[in-house]
């Protein structure tokens, strides 16, 4: 019999908790039948929310945690004072090696200061970074880092480069996948030292660098992946969602401001709805804490059954790809031609 790929999920996390997480978790096994799911929560809790068919699944089991993490609670009171919450345990699995990835819509935060104490950074990752995927023009572009870094160094900026390509690589079937630098303009002399400096490292690696790029071809440009610190990238991304909900909402006033105007809207309901359909958010959820010693996916905190779902298929496609060792690898080579342009630079005379 095959070996199954195992999920922790923290059941408890988010803002709804088993209500969304285990009807989630039910609709992923129906088209997953190679994988098996841990529910890991307040037992009493799981099962009122648990089908009795679904209960005798041999592909799924309650793990205990008495303790939970609040959306608004201090990562480090998390970490020190909640090691039996759903959120720990979970991730406790991952690094027994009991499961092979944990997904999670709890406390940002606590999540990632969770994940990086109990499972550590790979080796030559100085920082893990949060990485997600945005619709684009083209299809999609993953962004990278959303949050977990304010302040990086061109070294930091450069390990994000190497396992965001690398992870677009193993779950998208790209050989190459281009790779910009966020900026403010294309030119060269635009941006700050951190910005510059790791331009000339990615300029000078393996990678398929197209050099600087700017907000708007995150969305509208030939990149697959986009490098930023994660006060930049975070604010971009936050401002993008606010401008989709803006148009939304632009555009139900205009339909709804008279009676011509509800008839137009009418006749453009099945193009509105084929357009929702596509900029869904639900079907981007699902954001990979990149650079750990084990897979961490964050589901966004108030995603219903249908995002959580996506998340669990993120989860899975990363499992099922060999991202973790495909990014150490990875980056030992381009540190390697990093290390050997240094050397390069230093023997230039002056």
């Amino acid at each position: 019999m095959a070996v199954r790929q195992t999920l922790a999920l923290d059941a408890m996390g988010g803002d709804h908790g088993p209500g969304v997480v285990i009807p989630a978790a039910l609709r992923f096994l129906d088209q997953r039948p190679h994988c098996q799911l841990i529910l890991v929560g307040r037992q009493e809790a799981i099962a009122e929310h648990l089908p009795s068919s679904a209960a005798r699944d041999e592909r799924i089991r309650i793990h205990p945690a008495s303790q939970e993490v609040a959306m608004d609670e201090l990562p480090s009171k998390a970490l020190r004072g909640k090691k039996d919450s759903s959120m720990r345990v979970a991730i406790d699995l991952v690094k027994r090696g009991e499961a092979d990835a944990c997904v999670s819509a709890g406390n940002t935060g606590a999540l990632m200061a969770t994940a990086r104490f109990v499972l550590k950074t790979l080796p030559h990752i100085d920082r893990p970074a949060i990485i997600t995927a945005i619709p684009a023009l083209k299809g999609q572009t993953h962004m990278l880092d959303l949050g977990a870094n304010v302040d990086c160094t061109a070294e930091h900026l450069f390990q994000f480069a190497v396992m965001g390509s690398e992870l677009v690589r193993a779950v998208q079937g790209l050989p190459m996948p281009r790779v910009g630098l966020l900026n403010i303009g294309a030119e060269e002399i635009k941006g700050n030292d951190q910005v510059r400096a790791a331009h000339e490292l990615l300029a000078g690696s393996s990678l398929n660098y197209v050099g600087y790029v700017e907000g708007d071809d995150v969305y509208l440009g030939d990149v697959d992946v986009v490098v930023s610190d994660g006060f930049v990238g975070n604010v971009a991304l936050k401002a993008s969602e606010g401008v989709a909900k803006l148009i939304a909402q632009m555009l139900k006033r205009r339909f709804r401001r008279n009676w011509l105007s509800r008839l137009s809207g009418l006749a453009a309901l099945p193009v509105l709805r084929g357009f929702r359909a596509e900029v869904d958010p639900r079907r981007y959820n699902g954001a990979s804490l990149l650079g750990l010693r084990g897979i961490v996916i964050k589901s966004h905190g108030g995603a219903d059954a249908l995002a959580f779902e996506h998340a669990l298929r993120i989860a899975d496609q990363e499992v099922r790809s060999g991202v973790i060792a495909r990014i150490e690898r990875e980056v030992e080579v381009h540190l390697g031609e990093a290390r050997a342009l240094k050397l390069q630079a230093a023997e230039v005379p002056a």
